[in-house]
Parts: C-alpha cells; structure tokens; sequence
C-alpha cells in the first residue's frame, strides 16, 4: 500500500467523501471483535491498529474485544497439553485455563495494546476480570443426540452479567479499551467465554452504534458462495433453519442477531483479511461485508 501512488486531488476527494460518515457516528460507541487472519498477519495487524488510532481521533469511541484460538492451541502444543474438543468446544481444565489466560491477557493482548500505543494511540487492556467487568458461570453443554447428558467442558463460560463501568471510565478519558474474553465465576475461578458472545453482550450493554466482527470469509455468504451483503432476524432464522449458517459462523450469527435485537443500531460481518477493512466499512458507502439489522 504504501508504494501506490495516489493523486493529491484524489486524496481530498476520498476525505471528503469520509465527512458525512465522520459527522454521523462522531461520539458514537463502535464494539470491534478482532481476530481471524488480521491477528496473524503482520501487515493486517498493522493496518488494523492505524484504523482504531484514526476512529478515536476522528471523535469515535472504539472498544476491542479480541480473540486468540490458533494463539491458544499453539501455546498448549509448546507446553505439552492436548486440546482437546466435545463438539466444538475446548475442554478447559485448570491447567489449559492457565495457559489460555496467559495467552489471551499476556500475549495476544499485550501485543495488540502495544501496537495500538506505537502508532498514537492511547489503549489500555482489560480482561472480564477487572473491575468485576464480566460475571461467568460454568457451561453446562448438552449433548447434541442424547439431551439428558451434559458434559463437563471445565472452565468454559457463559455470560450471567456485564459491569461496563470500568469500560465507560477508560472511554471518558480518551483511552482505547482492549478486552480480553476471561470472565470471572463466584466460585472465584476464571471462564474462558467465546470473544464473539462477549463482544455481542458489550455491545448491547454500550448501547452501542455499531458491533463489527472481523473474521476469515468476505461476510455471511449464501449457499453458492455469494455475499449476503444485508440480513434481517428473519433471513437469519431462514437460514440457520436451511443449514446456511452452521459450524463456527453460528456463534457470530447468533450474537451478532442478540446485539441488534437488544438496540445495537447495526452489526457487520467483515472479512478481516482485507487491509483497511473497519475503513471500508465505517467511512464509506460500500463497505465490505454483511450488515444485520433486526428487522
């Protein structure tokens, strides 16, 4: 990117062209959920961190809330413990939750706060934890054929309730809140929660205007591979019915179509592998993925 040449003229033109979106969302609330491709990829990293230091100073209120899967599993491979899954989901027993904390609020986390801070920015990193943010309880999952077994998964959790007050503290001061998907239990354990049902919950309990979640596909796509560039509640329930949306989309789906019936104006389902993509999305009238309202 930075060898295309642009004219200047045409530089003040795509500016100008960024006022009307910059007017209308100036002191509004954006919840991003970071992961996919653009935590991997250094150039994509980058560009995300200079997307986030531009949103605040543009008079936005940006608040990340991020993943670490593949972080996650490399971590446990180094230290010699074995993921292991029950449809789907990682049993986490104390001695994974101690690495998948590490990973997520030491690692990942701390990257991403650093990177943020280089390019002027002014974040600060945060785990469900702090200030009693995120209340958890243990998962209690069904087994998909059989609905009188429950398997116990270990410190997965899910969300009882969210306490912004830390988040609106951090925001009042011009700081860029960067959440890490740890909850804590009243058995005084830590829950690892699914980034996306956090980001979701956020969301709503923000009022915010916007909840973008970055993933690993151009949006939400129909069975042909086509983009669905907009989806109501229900063109959702048509296609989780129909199987469209399955596998690892339909946690996002699902709390992505929560966060808009709960009053988050617009959700986004942008693809993270596109550099600039919150840009794209946000600042211009094409954007770059799925928007789902609720009706």
């Amino acid at each position: 990117m930075k060898n295309v040449h642009v004219p200047p003229q045409l530089k003040a033109v795509i500016l100008s062209e960024a006022l009307p979106y910059i007017q209308k969302f100036h002191g509004k609330t954006i919840v991003v959920k970071y992961g996919g491709n653009a935590m991997t990829d250094k150039k994509l990293q980058r560009a995300f961190a200079h997307d986030i230091v531009l949103l605040k100073l543009v008079g936005m209120n940006p608040v990340v809330v991020h993943g670490g899967g593949p972080q996650i599993a490399q971590a446990l491979k180094r230290v010699g413990l074995e993921s292991k899954f029950i449809q789907g989901m990682r049993v986490t027993d104390a001695d994974t939750m101690e690495v998948v904390e590490w990973v997520l609020s030491g690692h990942v986390q701390g990257e991403l706060v650093s990177l943020i801070n280089s390019v002027g920015g002014k974040a600060v990193g945060l785990t469900g934890k702090d200030g009693g943010m995120i209340k958890a309880k243990k998962i209690k999952l069904q087994d998909i054929e059989n609905p009188n077994v429950y398997h116990d998964i270990g410190q997965v959790g899910e969300i009882e309730k969210i306490n912004p007050e830390v988040i609106y503290v951090l925001l009042k001061d011009a700081f860029i809140p960067v959440i890490s998907p740890v909850g804590i239990g009243d058995d005084e354990l830590s829950y690892n929660i699914n980034a996306d049902v956090v980001a979701g919950k956020i969301a709503e309990v923000l009022h915010a205007e916007k909840l973008i979640m970055m993933t690993n596909t151009p949006g939400v796509l129909d069975k042909e591979g086509n983009l669905i560039t907009g989806l109501t509640a229900q063109d959702i329930d048509r296609l989780f019915a129909d199987g469209t949306i399955s596998g690892g989309m339909y946690p996002k789906i699902s709390s992505a179509l929560d966060a808009a019936k709960q009053g988050v104006k617009t959700v986004h389902i942008i693809d993270g592998r596109v550099e600039h993509c919150l840009l794209l999305e946000i600042l211009t009238k094409e954007g770059v993925g799925t928007m789902i309202k609720a009706d």
